[in-house]
């Protein structure tokens, strides 16, 4: 099965370190957040992947191009010149398409349909992180049989809350869970969903197309309750930096 991963937005939240790097490649824990996001369904047997890219794409094709090398020690022979890796690479099989720097985000996915060629396929972001059960995922997907399933996420309040009666605080609770589940970026779709994407590069799929899939009432939701974050600011990269504790092996 296909996972598309969306990386080509500008991620211009994180300031003077997108200006270099698009946001996909910002670092933590000494490797890219694309490829921990890779490594989550690859830890699920998934290692298909198809990057819809943009800003500044020539650096995760660099990345991926090169990553072997980098990654691993191996014997370079003086005579022939050939190259032989001391450890064995990951199999990821990666198609680099890129879908234009100006594009949104379901002009990126119309972009890919002619790669889709399951039913099936997944779909995420080039910026969250979660220690979502993959399987299950998918398990509950194709037991609700509906054209697209959304990860629904418990998001923590930026703030902290105050209850109050009579003008005196009765309460305040710092930086609570809203009880709403909001889009936590991980998705599985039926092929059917490029059905619901018009409007060619200006499409965001986020607007119009979900909300029609939830108006026709084929939009379920799967909630997670674990680790999530989405990173999108320079902050949001220092929590992922202390939080984000897999540090998985290449091996």
């Amino acid at each position: 099965m296909k996972v598309v991963i969306l990386c080509g937005g500008k991620g211009t939240r994180m300031g003077e370190i997108t200006s270099h790097i698009p946001k996909p490649m910002a670092g933590v824990q000494g490797k890219p957040l694309l490829w921990h996001i890779m490594d989550i369904y690859n830890r699920h047997g998934y290692e298909d992947f198809i990057l819809a890219l943009g800003y500044k794409s020539d650096k995760i094709k660099e990345y991926f191009v090169n990553y072997d090398w980098l990654n691993h020690d191996f014997i370079k022979d003086g005579r022939s010149g050939r190259l032989e890796l001391l450890q064995k690479p990951r199999c990821w099989n990666i198609t680099f398409i890129d879908t234009g720097a100006e594009t949104l985000t379901g002009g990126r996915l119309k972009r890919i349909q002619h790669l889709i060629t399951d039913d099936t396929f997944m779909l995420t972001y080039g910026d969250g992180l979660a220690d979502i059960d993959l399987g299950k995922l998918l398990q509950f997907h194709r037991k609700h049989n509906r054209i697209a399933t959304v990860t629904g996420v418990y998001k923590e309040s930026t703030f902290g809350v105050l209850e109050v009666r009579d003008s005196i605080a009765v309460s305040f609770k710092e930086k609570p869970q809203l009880n709403m589940l909001i889009n936590g970026g991980f998705f599985v779709l039926n092929r059917r969903v490029f059905d619901y994407l018009s409007g060619g590069d200006h499409c965001v799929f986020e607007d119009a197309p979900l909300k029609k899939l939830a108006l026709d009432g084929e939009l379920a939701v799967y909630t997670h309750s674990g680790f999530w974050m989405a990173v999108d600011t320079y902050k949001d990269l220092e929590t992922a930096e202390k939080t984000w504790n897999r540090n998985p092996s290449l091996e």
